[in-house]
C-alpha cells in the first residue's frame, strides 16, 4: 500500500512558510470553530503592518485563542476580520469594529463552497487544523466538517494545520479531505482543543421551559437542539425521562447528547435515513464530548447541507426542533441574532430547522425563551415587545414560526390571525408586564372586536 509519506514531507512547511504565501488583496478563510488555525493565525498577524494590504479574513464562529491577526492589527492596517456566525468572541470584536458578520442560513454553506456561481466569494487560501493524516492518505476535519471540504478544494490553496488533539470525527460525507487535495501542510503546536465551559446552573424559568417542551417529545422522535444553556437542560431532563429509541439529525452535536447516549435514549432506529447513526456537522463541548465523537462508528459527520436542508429534516417523522430566541414582538416576527444593530449571533440553522421540523410528519418547532431579562443596571425587560426593538433583524418570520414557549407556557403560532397571534404571545409573556402589551395591541389595531373573529 502507498504510504503517502513522500508527498508529505514535499508539501511540509512552517507555519512562517504558510504565511508568506498571502497576497494582498486576498481572502483567507480560517477554519471554522475550534478548528480555526492557531500556529498559521500567529504567523500570518506578523505581517501586518508591512506591505502586505487588504486581506479579507473570513471565519465560521470565532473561538479562543482569539485570532492574532485581531490582535496585532487593531486599527486593520492589513487585515479585516469576517465571521459567517457570532460568537462572543466575535460580538465582542464586533464592538470595536474589528470583526463584520456575513449573514446566510447555514445549509446554503454548502451550496455556497462549492457551487460555481458562488466562485467570487471562493478563497485565495483556505487553512484549518485537521487530525494528522492516516494511512490512506486522509486528513480528518474532526469537530468542523460543516463545509470544509467544499471551501478547500475550491481555494487557490489549500493548506491543513496538523493538531493532534483533534478528535477524528467518521462520516457520514464530505469528513476529510486527501494529501493530494492538499497543497501544503503545516505541522502544528498542537494547542489544546478550545473547549465550552460548564453550563451555568438553570434558572426556575428554564426548568419550566424545558419541562413544557419536553412533554410533547414523542418516543421515536428525532431531535436537533441549538447551542445554549437550555437545549442542553432539555437533553439532561431526557436522558432522565422515559423516552426511548430517540434520534438525532442535528448542525451541532451537543454535550447533552452524550447523556442521553450514555441512558441508552438515542438508537436511531426510527430515522428515515442514516440508521442507527447520529448525523451532525460539527461540535463544540467539553473535552469528553470530544473523546466520545473521537473514531466512534455510532455518529455520522456530514457537510451542513445534508445536515441543515429543510426537506431533508422533513424526511424524518416526528422531528422535534429546540433553539433559543432573543425577542419577539406582537407581530410574530422573530428576532434570533441581534440586540438592535448589535449582532450577538447569526441566522445559522435556526430558519432551517424551523422549516424543516414542521413540514415532517407530526414535527414540531419550538423556538424557546425566558419572558424576561436584565440590563447592566439591574432593570428587567420584557422579551415579547410590541415591535422588534429597532434595528433587530427578523431571523424567523411570523408566517413561518410553528410554537413558542416561554415559562408561562406555549403556543402554536401556525394558522393564528393577527388578532389570535399577539392575544397568544400576551399570554406567555410575564404578568408584569400584560397590561401595556394589551395597550400597545390596541393601539396597533391588532386587538379590537372585529378582528377577534373567528379566532
Amino acid at each position: 500500500m502507498k504510504t503517502y509519506l513522500d508527498e508529505y514531507k514535499r508539501k511540509l512547511i512552517t507555519a512562517e512558510q504558510a504565511a508568506k504565501l498571502v497576497k494582498s488583496n486576498s481572502i483567507i478563510e480560517y477554519g471554522m470553530f475550534a478548528t480555526k488555525p492557531v500556529d498559521f493565525d500567529a504567523a500570518l498577524a506578523k505581517r501586518a503592518g508591512t506591505d502586505l494590504q487588504n486581506v479579507a479574513i473570513r471565519a465560521t464562529g470565532s473561538v479562543l485563542p482569539i485570532p492574532e491577526v485581531i490582535k496585532n492589527d487593531p486599527e486593520q492596517k492589513t487585515f479585516q476580520y469576517f465571521s459567517w456566525y457570532f460568537t462572543a468572541l466575535d460580538r465582542k470584536a464586533g464592538d470595536f469594529g474589528l470583526s463584520t458578520h456575513n449573514p446566510f442560513n447555514y445549509h446554503e454553506a454548502t451550496m455556497l463552497a462549492y457551487d460555481p456561481n458562488f466562485s467570487r466569494l471562493w478563497a485565495d487560501v483556505w487553512v484549518a487544523q485537521v487530525t494528522p493524516m492516516d494511512k490512506h492518505g486522509c486528513f480528518n476535519f474532526g469537530i468542523a466538517n460543516s463545509h470544509s471540504r467544499g471551501l478547500a478544494l475550491n481555494a487557490k490553496i489549500a493548506i491543513v494545520e496538523v493538531n493532534e488533539n483533534l478528535p477524528r470525527c467518521l462520516g457520514g460525507n464530505d469528513e476529510y479531505i486527501h494529501i493530494s487535495e492538499v497543497d501544503y501542510i503545516i505541522e502544528g503546536s498542537n494547542s489544546p482543543i478550545f473547549t465550552l465551559p460548564p453550563a451555568p446552573e438553570p434558572s426556575p424559568a428554564e426548568r419550566r421551559i424545558a419541562e413544557l417542551i419536553v412533554e410533547e417529545i414523542p418516543d421515536g422522535a428525532c431531535l436537533q437542539l441549538g447551542i445554549g444553556a437550555l437545549p442542553n437542560l432539555i437533553g439532561t431532563m431526557i436522558a432522565e425521562s422515559d423516552l426511548k429509541n430517540l434520534g438525532i439529525q442535528s448542525e451541532m452535536f451537543c454535550d447533552a447528547f452524550v447523556k442521553m447516549y450514555e441512558a441508552g435514549k438515542i438508537t436511531n432506529s426510527k430515522k428515515a435515513y442514516d440508521i442507527n447513526k447520529s448525523t451532525y456537522s460539527f461540535c463544540l463541548g467539553t473535552q469528553e464530548t470530544y473523546e466520545f465523537l473521537d473514531d466512534n462508528p455510532q455518529l455520522a459527520s456530514c457537510t451542513v447541507y445534508y445536515t441543515n436542508a429543510p426537506d431533508r429534516i422533513a424526511m424524518h417523522d416526528n422531528f422535534i426542533s429546540v433553539n433559543n430566541i432573543l425577542e419577539v414582538d406582537l407581530l410574530s416576527q422573530v428576532c434570533s441574532e441581534t440586540f438592535g444593530l448589535r449582532q450577538i449571533s447569526g441566522t445559522g440553522g435556526q430558519l432551517d430547522f424551523v422549516i424543516g421540523a414542521f413540514h415532517s410528519k407530526n414535527g414540531k418547532s419550538f423556538l424557546a425563551f425566558t419572558s424576561t431579562y436584565k440590563d447592566k443596571e439591574g432593570k428587567i425587560h420584557s422579551r415579547i415587545k410590541p415591535l422588534l426593538t429597532p434595528g433587530a433583524v427578523v431571523t424567523v418570520p411570523r408566517s413561518v414560526v410553528h410554537y413558542l414557549v416561554t415559562e408561562y407556557g406555549k403556543a402554536n403560532l401556525k394558522g393564528l390571525s393577527i388578532w389570535g397571534r399577539a392575544e397568544a404571545l400576551i399570554n406567555l409573556a410575564h404578568p408584569d408586564f400584560r397590561d401595556d402589551l394589551i395597550k400597545a395591541a390596541k393601539e396597533m389595531k391588532l386587538w379590537s372586536r372585529t378582528n377577534r373573529i373567528p379566532f
